[in-house]
């Protein structure tokens, strides 16, 4: 695959760099005395010097060898003595808009952090605004030195017929995208049911993927390791984030996948997983790091695949080893190579300076070869953008909820019912299918905060007064109160959940009168409102006051009684029908084991 994101192509340089390389010419940049992480020879070489030119690898000085003879009167140099050279950081599956902010300002949070390049699946844009939003929303991207790689949305909607989004996108759509000069492949084909039932327009967007000589990646959820996983990787999907077991992350090494070992601000999966797989003995070259998805809080406090590295290496991973899943490992599976992931000569010079390899504090970073980032501080700005209206304006809910929008009426005599209800495990994405008993008054169903028991609604935010909304039940929140959010993934429609019609209803309306975002009510009163107007997914502010909103709404969560980490994300895929057990669409409940819609009521 030809590699558009590096400022020259080798083909267009390669005879400066072998002029600078032999010391005819001066390199641009010179780093010298670092201690290379080789992720080529899992070797920490030292004393290394790293020449630079046309945002590339030139020459490696090591083994006593220097780079002085690429220096000239003009050459930048640094000094990097006492500090570690790696190549730069990749994330092999993230979703931006988690962040809550547009292309441009993640960059000024993450390349701070050591991050170069990130492979992004914008699904959660595109079922909002289709392609044309992905298209706009990476408009951003080319205002940041930031190299963010697409992977085309497959599953727009993620499971067909059991919900409603504001587009789709079908296997035709997705084979014009290969062409995009951003796209390295296709996103999470989380419709593995369609794949292993033979589905025409799920393999056609595979197949398209593959034609275009790019990377279908994966989504399979199921704890099963034999003739479906043998089939949906048959199908071309090669790559997979969603192991919940280590036997699934083996089994998936075994029948030749890449993994895409995941931590993120809510998804905690590398402590289930990575201390079993170092103790198994298997070979790590098809492993890869993501974060899949975080918030801006954990971005600005705690850091991005720095946080991810320094974990891994508390969880007993050696770090060359833990760096390689993030450089090299990440940058072979989509097919770069030959351009990116290792300091190596003519490759594109991405580059990070750390103090040590235990807390990967970035010093310098350096993206085709241009210092961008140091000491934790990124030296790019990036004007406010100026959004279009049809992707500021995207709440359609066609009516104003009311305390009555939330009764859930029922033809039953006071006293209890047995309901079934989504029952929720923190920093887990698998949901499980519970029957709980809650009151009966009035002809009315009730939440029960006594024993946890709350009510959610989902409203089709995007069809106005031809929408649907269903309502359900969930356990696990503990919360008083009610809270509501926009980002419900991967409709993304208004999710509302709480124990009082009332503050059901406030927040409700709030939201609608912002344009959509995340808000927490209690006892009539709205505690914190994070307002994301793009597409009812990012805010248009910085990403710094983004991160403080959402701070003061965690705060708030734990005045309402919730303990659990990063519980907007949590309850964000309330409604994410491709995930085990039970999820709540506006559709109504849906069977995410056998894809078929349940009751509420259970006899």
């Amino acid at each position: 695959m030809i590699n558009r994101f590096c400022r020259q192509p080798l083909w267009e340089c390669n005879a400066t760099l072998v002029r600078v390389a032999q010391g005819l010419e001066p390199a641009d940049t010179v780093i010298r005395h670092a201690t290379l992480v080789s992720v080529t020879t899992h070797e920490l070489l030292p004393d290394a010097d790293i020449a630079l030119s046309c945002g590339r690898v030139a020459y490696l000085g090591i083994d006593g060898h220097t780079a002085e003879h690429c220096i000239g009167e003009k050459t930048h140099v640094i000094d990097a003595t006492g500090l570690f050279a790696t190549p730069g950081f990749m994330d092999s599956h993230i979703h931006i808009e988690s962040s809550m902010v547009g292309v441009a300002e993640y960059a000024r949070a993450v390349v701070p952090h050591g991050t170069t390049g990130v492979f992004c699946d914008p699904h959660e844009c595109a079922n909002v605004r289709g392609l044309e939003g992905v298209r706009s929303m990476y408009e951003d991207a080319d205002r940041v030195p930031l190299k963010a790689m697409v992977t085309t949305p497959s599953c727009v909607p993620a499971v067909t017929g059991v919900e409603d989004t504001g587009s789709s996108i079908d296997a035709t759509q997705v084979a014009e995208t290969m062409n995009w000069d951003n796209v390295v492949g296709l996103g999470e084909m989380m419709n593995f049911p369609g794949i292993l039932a033979g589905e025409e327009n799920a393999l056609g967007e595979v197949s398209a993927t593959l034609a275009a000589d790019k990377r279908a990646t994966g989504h399979y959820t199921m704890p099963e390791t034999d003739r479906g996983l043998n089939a949906y990787i048959a199908s071309g999907v090669s790559t997979c984030h969603e192991s919940a077991r280590l036997e699934d992350v083996i089994a998936k090494l075994r029948l030749g996948m890449y993994v895409q070992l995941r931590q993120g601000s809510a998804w905690h999966n590398l402590p289930v997983y990575l201390p079993g797989l170092l103790e198994s003995g298997v070979d790590l070259r098809h492993c890869t790091l993501c974060s899949d998805d975080n918030h801006p809080q954990t971005l600005v406090g705690d850091g991005h695949m720095d946080r991810i590295l320094r974990l891994a290496v508390e969880l007993g991973c050696d770090p060359v080893t833990a760096i390689q899943m993030c450089t090299l490992n990440c940058a072979e599976y989509f097919g770069l190579g030959a351009d990116m992931g290792s300091i190596t000569p003519g490759m594109c010079a991405d580059i990070v300076l750390l103090d040590d390899l235990k807390d990967f504090f970035a010093r310098k970073v350096l993206i085709d070869g241009e210092v961008v980032a140091e000491n934790g501080r990124a030296l790019f700005e990036a004007a406010p953008r100026d959004w279009p209206d049809w992707m500021t304006h995207t709440m359609s809910l066609g009516f104003e909820p009311t305390a009555e929008t939330f009764a859930l009426r029922v033809d039953r005599p006071d006293g209890v019912a047995r309901v079934r209800a989504m029952g929720i495990e923190p920093g887990q994405t698998i949901t499980k299918d519970i029957v709980v008993e809650v009151p009966v008054r009035d002809g009315k169903l009730l939440a029960d905060h006594a024993h946890d028991v709350l009510k959610v609604c989902v409203f089709d935010r995007h069809h106005g007064a031809a929408g649907t909304h269903s309502q359900g039940f969930v356990t696990g929140f503990g919360i008083h109160g009610a809270l509501a959010q926009t980002v419900s993934h991967d409709a993304h429609n208004l999710l509302v959940m709480g124990d009082s019609d009332e503050d059901m209803a406030l927040a409700a309306r709030a939201l609608v009168a912002c344009g959509g975002g995340e808000v927490a009510v209690a006892d009539g009163h709205v505690l914190a409102l994070v307002e994301l107007p793009v597409c009812g997914l990012m805010s248009t502010e910085p990403v710094e006051v983004v991160a403080q909103k959402v701070a003061h709404i965690e705060k708030a969560w734990v005045q309402m009684g919730c303990t659990m980490p990063s519980p907007f994300m949590t309850m964000g895929v309330m409604s994410l029908a491709c995930v085990p057990e039970l999820r709540l669409t506006n559709r109504g409940y849906v069977n995410c084991l056998t894809f078929e819609m349940e009751g509420l009521l259970v006899e």
